[in-house]
């Protein structure tokens, strides 16, 4: 048994948290050796009792094999601190997750990053902002990464697959929960042409203090982190806060004074953040990592012509040609599942293809 999958193990564990397993690295254990361990044994590492007496009856082959096989099963790709896959800007922060699971391009660990945060209701001006930039990080080669909340989150997503660009949501809950619910569309997208990643084992439910531990990873893993819109105890200013603990770079976008969605960002600038007016604000600090080749794997916006959409897209156009369909009729004529049918209509819908009427009707434009 390898010590990756000892380490996926423990993290998993109830009652097994971040430091417990810290105080492994520490003592250079090598963790494949823990399944041998007796419940002496764990004592004698500095374990209470009962915490020892819980990891030697729960840390077996038989349940590694199990947590292994529901993570194939699901398609969910993992990434511990031990692999070399593991982000390195990830591994100089105070506190970097033991594990991380990923559904998509994995190979966007490694990719130079910045991360867009802000409201969950912003003004036409924070949208117009968000936008904006997504478009240009994206045409410069940049992965945007954002947390998938409503708002400015689902914005930036949104632009930069429009665009054909990269990005990473990171979200508060297992890599199998979808929240906010209403963006399961936008999940199986980005898990399609992006990717998805979280901290937490699979099915951990939405819990407000998980989201706080989230901002440390969009922070820890970017170059820099960009707050257009945030009000003055936003959680915004969270990932800001773990940007500048991870010696990062803060960028704000400053908004009117008199806005309340402003006083956030204000703040910022006051403290000493970049201000940004455009998106050559944050492209200029990072020259140095950027080449000239832009790769967009699909069309932006503004291509509209059939030729640039893909197998599955096109499949639906030729069906909306001949009348408009609902959801059911779709799923039903194409036999996909449900989140690829999904997965598919919002793009189109991005593309501006097609549009989504009243009672879950979609009509070619």
């Amino acid at each position: 048994m390898d010590q990756r999958s000892v380490l996926i193990k423990l993290h998993e564990m109830d009652r097994i948290g971040w430091k417990t397993i810290a105080l492994l690295m520490e003592k250079r254990v090598n963790l494949a050796d823990l399944l041998l361990f007796s419940e002496l044994e764990w004592r004698e590492l500095g374990f209470s009792p009962d915490k020892a007496k819980k990891i030697s009856s729960e840390l077996t082959m038989d349940q590694i094999e199990h947590t292994n096989g529901l993570l194939l099963e699901q398609g969910i790709h993992v990434v511990t601190f031990l692999d070399e896959q593991y982000p390195i800007l990830m591994k100089e922060t105070a506190r970097p997750p033991w594990v991380l699971y990923g559904l998509g391009r994995m190979e966007l660990l490694s990719s130079l990053s910045v991360a867009i945060v802000g409201t969950r209701v912003p003004t036409a001006y924070g949208r117009k902002v968000s936008v904006m930039l997504s478009e240009a990080l994206s045409e410069a080669g940049i992965t945007v990464v954002s947390g998938m909340a409503r708002g400015i989150d689902s914005i930036c997503h949104e632009t930069v697959l429009d665009y054909g660009g990269s990005t990473i949501a990171v979200l508060g809950t297992g890599i199998d929960v979808i929240y906010p619910p209403e963006n399961t569309s936008l999940y199986h997208f980005i898990a399609e042409r992006g990717l998805v990643l979280s901290e937490y084992p699979i099915g951990t439910k939405s819990h407000p203090g998980l989201f706080p531990q989230r901002n440390r990873i969009i922070a820890g893993m970017t170059r820099g982190t960009v707050v257009v819109e945030a009000d003055e105890r936003s959680g915004s200013l969270i990932t800001a806060d773990a940007a500048l603990e991870a010696n990062r770079d803060v960028f704000a976008v400053p908004g009117p004074i008199t806005s309340p969605k402003s006083r956030g960002t204000l703040s910022l600038i006051k403290q000493g953040a970049k201000v940004v007016t455009s998106a050559h604000d944050i492209i200029e600090e990072y020259t140095p990592w950027l080449s000239n080749k832009v790769n967009h794997t699909y069309p932006n916006h503004h291509r509209q012509m059939d030729e640039h959409l893909t197998t599955s897209e096109m499949t639906i156009v030729d069906i909306l040609d001949h009348n408009d369909r609902s959801f059911d009729e779709l799923l039903g004529q194409t036999g996909w599942d449900f989140g690829h049918l999904h997965s598919v209509l919002l793009s189109l819908i991005i593309k501006k293809q097609i549009i989504q009427l009243s009672g879950s009707l979609y009509k070619r434009i």
